[in-house]
C-alpha cells in the first residue's frame, strides 16, 4: 500500500518538479536541493534531500543568519505546503525512511534523547507523521517527543491512513496544535515511564 500510495504521488509530483527547481533557482540560485544526513530506522543513517528554502547568508562574523532570516519567499511558501519535501519521495521507495513514521531527525539531536530516542529511531522516520498532523512547528521538542513515541506505540495501518487524511487537511487549514491528542500523549508517556523511555 504504502508503495502504491508513493508511486502516485510521485505521479502527481512529477509535473511540479520541475516547476519548483526553477522557483528555487531563480530565488536562491544553485544548488536546486539541500542534502543532509538524518537518522533512518535501527540506527542507519540516510541522506535525505528537499529544495532549498533557506540562503546561506551570514553576519559579519560569518555565522549563519537565523532561520527566519535565511528562509526565501519561494521557501516560505515551499514550506506551508511541503513541497520542499517532495524530494523525499524517492527515498520512501528506496525503503530509506517510510510515507508515514516520526520524521527523521539529526543522529546527534536523536541521540541527546537517551532511551527515548532509541525507542523513537526503532521505526522507519516518515515523510509525515503525528507530531506533523498534531501541530509541527507549534509544538515544543518534548510535546513532539511524546507525539513520536505514542505513535510508534500503537503504530498501524488504520492509524498510518488517518494520518496521511490529516496531513492533507493540515496542508489546506495550516498548522493547528491539537491540544486533547497533546495532552493524551503526555499522559500515556507518564503513565509509561519504562515502555516509553521516560521523559526527554
Amino acid at each position: 500500500m504504502e508503495l502504491l500510495l508513493t508511486l502516485f504521488l510521485c505521479l502527481l509530483a512529477a509535473p511540479l518538479a520541475p516547476v519548483v527547481a526553477a522557483l528555487v533557482a531563480c530565488d536562491l540560485g544553485r544548488p536546486i536541493l539541500f542534502h543532509q544526513l538524518r537518522a533512518g530506522g535501527g540506527g542507519q543513517v540516510v541522506r535525505l534531500s528537499k529544495y532549498r528554502t533557506m540562503s546561506d547568508a551570514r553576519d559579519a562574523d560569518g555565522h549563519l543568519l537565523p532561520d527566519a532570516r535565511r528562509t526565501s519567499r519561494t521557501g516560505v511558501i515551499l514550506r506551508r505546503y511541503r513541497v520542499d519535501e517532495l524530494p523525499q519521495l524517492l527515498a520512501i521507495l528506496r525503503g530509506e525512511i517510510a510515507l508515514v513514521g516520526p520524521r527523521p531527525l539529526l543522529p546527534e539531536t536523536l541521540a541527546g534523547f537517551g532511551e527515548a530516542g532509541v525507542i523513537r529511531g526503532c521505526v522507519r522516520p516518515g515523510l509525515t507523521g503525528w507530531a506533523q498532523v498534531n501541530g509541527n512547528t507549534a509544538l515544543g521538542e518534548a510535546e513532539k517527543l511524546s507525539l513520536d513515541l505514542w505513535y510508534v506505540a500503537h503504530r498501524g495501518t488504520a492509524l498510518d491512513l488517518r494520518i496521511l487524511w490529516l496531513t492533507a487537511v493540515t496542508l489546506i487549514r495550516g498548522e493547528r496544535r491539537s491540544e486533547p491528542t497533546i495532552a493524551a500523549a503526555s499522559r500515556w508517556l507518564e503513565a509509561r515511564p519504562r515502555a516509553a523511555g521516560g521523559r526527554p
